[in-house]
């Protein structure tokens, strides 16, 4: 195939991607945006002060009806730090905000099956359980207290009480949902766009041979319920390795997930994929502002051991029930334009947006007063400036907006070859 057809059928395929999974992200947003606004999650932050099962669980909950953006998990993380939570339940808030969070199940379910789904959901509360675990056999009081001394003052106000049956049945509390929905989008597009036109040229250009190769999938045999325990160990091991080399953020990495298991790469390499964003180096870096380098290299210590023996303990569990998936589903599915049920439901998702964009737009335009929108809008656009500030997107010419340039221009010219040559 000449080269500039595989670079068509790349962009293609990247946008076939985005295509099948757009109505999974607006219903996931959107989700995620009411759950924001309509919980008071204060009152949850009161009872995280300890290491006990209530908050780590807690601190699991208020993790997974948070934003999905790594960047915003972390300074969230920090902030509910300074606030009095436990270090074991920030760590917990940590895993449960990147990996629990309702619009990455349904991407999972999508791209991937019910069984990934499955064991995303049960991997995550185990995977928290284990890191729990870990740091109470490890604690490092001496470190944490540098950490806690080392980590910056916010100032931000916290969320005030309110009543959540008559906030959700106020045109004001729908207004902030719009704007809760806007933002979260504001924070991943850049990620969103990366990750899928990545996976969209790796499934093109990449052969299988490479992730076989690395993966030693070339030496195991077809079924995966036998494959020899040091290569499903060894898969264990390197996958958040390759998840640091092509970060990309959790909701881009799932469709590079699918394109690793339609390779040959095992399940619990795939899993350990999935699991290891908070592990890349930029997030690892952004821990070490937060809390110094000591800490944040033990946090990712400490996620790399939880997320090896989740992935094994999920291969191994699934091998047993007789579940464990044998590959993805194919690439050509899910990356495939058709008239069929995704259609409508990417026709449903651009009106349910309009009607977010709208309830924004009022929210903007509604005259400010001493009421509660306009204390909780305050907050909301404070706190999102903070995350915007750890995303580095502030400047025009930073590395990620001119990797996002060179990105949609990838995109327009392979759009311009595939029209050109269909004519």
């Amino acid at each position: 195939m000449p080269l500039l057809d595989q670079y068509a059928n790349g962009v293609v395929t990247a946008l076939g991607f985005f295509w099948n999974a757009l109505w999974a992200f607006v219903l996931g947003y959107a989700i995620s945006a009411a759950i924001q606004v309509f919980v008071p999650k204060k009152r949850l932050t009161h009872h995280m002060g300890n290491a006990d099962i209530k908050s780590v669980s807690l601190a699991g909950l208020f993790g997974a009806v948070s934003s999905s953006c790594s960047f915003a998990a972390l300074a969230a993380a920090r902030s509910l730090f300074q606030k009095g939570a436990h270090f074991i339940a920030t760590v917990a808030f940590m895993f449960a905000s990147t990996n629990l969070v309702i619009e990455l199940g349904v991407l999972i379910f999508l791209f991937l099956g019910w069984e990934y789904l499955a064991a995303e959901l049960i991997g995550g509360i185990l995977m928290i359980a284990i890191s729990a675990i870990l740091i109470r056999l490890t604690y490092p009081d001496t470190l944490i207290k540098a950490a806690k001394k080392h980590a910056d003052d916010e100032n931000s106000q916290d969320e005030e009480d309110f009543d959540w049956k008559k906030r959700i049945k106020s045109l004001d509390g729908w207004q902030q949902v719009g704007t809760r929905f806007a933002m979260e989008w504001q924070m991943v597009w850049r990620e969103i766009l990366i990750g899928f036109t990545v996976a969209g040229f790796i499934a093109v250009f990449v052969p299988d041979q490479v992730w076989q190769t690395l993966f030693m999938a070339d030496a195991a045999s077809g079924n995966q319920a036998d494959m020899p325990f040091l290569i499903v160990l060894e898969n264990a091991l390197i996958a958040p390795f390759v998840a640091a080399a092509t970060f990309i953020g959790s909701m881009g990495n799932i469709p590079l997930a699918t394109v690793l298991s339609a390779g040959g790469v095992s399940f619990a390499g795939i899993m350990g994929f999935i699991y290891s964003d908070l592990m890349v180096p930029p997030l690892v870096k952004v821990n070490a502002r937060y809390y110094g380098w000591k800490a944040a290299l033990y946090i990712a210590a400490i996620m790399y051991a939880s997320i090896v023996v989740t992935a094994l303990t999920l291969h191994y569990a699934y091998a047993i029930i007789g579940i464990i998936p044998e590959g993805s589903r194919d690439i050509a599915d899910v990356s495939a334009f058709a008239i069929n049920y995704t259609f409508f439901l990417n026709i449903a998702a651009f009106a349910l947006t309009g009607l977010l964009v709208w309830l924004r737009y009022r929210d903007q335009h509604t005259a400010p007063d001493t009421s509660e929108h306009h204390h909780d809008a305050h907050g909301h656009h404070q706190h999102t400036g903070h995350q915007h500030h750890d995303h580095g997107s502030s400047s025009l010419w930073s590395f990620k907006n001119v990797l996002m340039m060179i990105v949609v221009i990838a995109l327009a010219g392979g759009l311009v070859i595939k029209v050109a040559s269909a004519i």
